[in-house]
């Protein structure tokens, strides 16, 4: 009883709050995967784009009044949104509104986390919320936001941050915390060269989660003191949270588990990152569970056919895939996938055999091929017979290799040709 009380009492805030996504970032550490797509709008698990975790959020959390704030190589994402998102019923007041950089107070584009916001301040005013949450367009994770608002209201406090648990190799790139027992934010570093660790943890570190919640007034009186300021890089971890931390209480909400753990999120901004968190889709108990049916991830679906494993005559080999994940409209002849994500509609010919990689939408993989953690983009044709994921040495002559070991191959990388038309076998595999 009391937990559904507290699940009312946090949609009625959410009903009280405007959701911002920043969704603008150029995301190099990703290196060609962002080449024409800003981070946001990357694949991901199969069928998703990154940006659909943060929505389906705020959907479930009963916050239905969300911008999203683009500015580098928005178009994938824009057609994603209006193709995907359109579903809220405008006449209750709903809304996902896409917010471009507009120069709206000035000559500039985005500077900063806290610019985009406070170039959208007009925005803010007109809908007036109570409170305005802020969130990270790249992450990955499942999180009410509702129980975020009740923590956020019962701290009197006019921000907080949301943050978890993270290793302290890991913390050097995010803002790391201190707080008290209190849950009272007292230090704040961004991405520190030695981050500051948890009493009793020396390899443990707190990480903001890039997810703010401000009293409306408050937000807007800080964005206007920071735009103001000629020495401020107008970012809220670097600038807007170290103001603030001895002038006023800002509170912390550490994100965990029933069971007191921290919860599932992973930030997908690096080649290493990525790929390893959609490896943890796979397997008997995910550490990310896509087929939760209480917490659906919702997204743009194309209309393509059901997937198909074929056996190849031919060769005498059968289609087949274990511990995968495969998308739709896919044709897996007489191949061989295992521990692999396929997303959408993708070809992969007989003899191939594909392990721990990840191959994105409408890549085309040869006969013959052998991939082992390695990260197709979307498009590329693999010509027949191609081996990668084997020798070290030579992937990173020829391709993108991450400080983990993983091979990113794209068009761009060494010339290989991309699927012009996903209805015409490429000639040259």
């Amino acid at each position: 009883m009391q937990a559904r009380r507290s699940n009312q009492q946090g949609r009625a805030l959410a009903e009280e709050s405007l959701a911002l996504i920043l969704a603008g970032g150029h995301g190099t550490r990703l290196k060609n995967l962002t080449r024409w797509h800003a981070k946001p709008a990357v694949p991901f698990g199969g069928q998703f784009r990154t940006i659909d975790f943060a929505l389906s959020n705020c959907l479930h959390s009963g916050l239905k009044r969300i911008g999203i704030l683009t500015q580098y190589k928005s178009y994938s994402l824009n057609c994603h949104i209006q193709r995907g998102w359109n579903f809220l019923n405008n006449g209750m007041g709903d809304f996902v509104d896409l917010l471009p950089a507009q120069q709206r107070l000035g000559d500039g584009w985005y500077q900063g986390t806290a610019d985009a916001v406070y170039q959208n301040l007009d925005i803010i005013e007109e809908y007036a919320p109570t409170y305005v949450v802020i969130l990270a367009g790249d992450h990955v994770y499942k999180m009410d936001y509702g129980d975020l608002l009740l923590h956020h209201q019962s701290s009197g406090a006019p921000m907080t941050v949301a943050c978890i648990e993270v290793d302290v190799q890991a913390a050097q790139g995010f803002g790391v915390m201190a707080i008290d027992w209190n849950n009272r934010v007292f230090a704040f570093d961004e991405k520190p060269r030695d981050p500051r660790t948890l009493p009793g943890k020396p390899e443990r570190a707190l990480a903001s989660m890039g997810i703010y919640v401000f009293n409306t007034a408050f937000l807007i009186e800080q964005l206007r003191q920071d735009a103001n300021d000629p020495v401020s890089s107008h970012d809220f971890g670097k600038d807007i949270i170290p103001s603030l931390i001895d002038q006023w209480p800002v509170n912390a909400y550490p994100f965990v588990s029933k069971k007191g753990e921290p919860a599932y999120w992973r930030d997908v901004g690096t080649l290493d990152q990525f790929w390893q968190a959609n490896m943890e889709l796979l397997g008997d108990c995910p550490a990310m569970d896509l087929f939760d049916r209480h917490w659906p991830i919702w997204t743009a679906q194309e209309q393509l056919p059901p997937s198909r494993f074929v056996f190849n005559s031919e060769r005498g080999s059968h289609g087949q895939a274990t511990n995968s994940v495969v998308g739709n409209g896919c044709l897996i002849d007489g191949a061989t996938v295992e521990n692999s994500i396929i997303f959408n509609d993708v070809t992969i010919n007989a003899g191939a055999r594909v392990s721990d990689s990840l191959i994105l939408p409408g890549a085309y993989i040869g006969s013959d091929c052998h991939l082992s953690r390695v990260i197709v983009d979307q498009r590329c044709v693999i010509p027949r017979g191609t081996v990668i994921g084997e020798d070290a040495v030579k992937d990173a002559l020829q391709y993108t290799l991450s400080p983990g070991g993983i091979v990113l191959v794209s068009s761009s990388d060494c010339g290989l040709p991309v699927v012009e038309n996903r209805y015409r076998v490429p000639a040259v595999v």
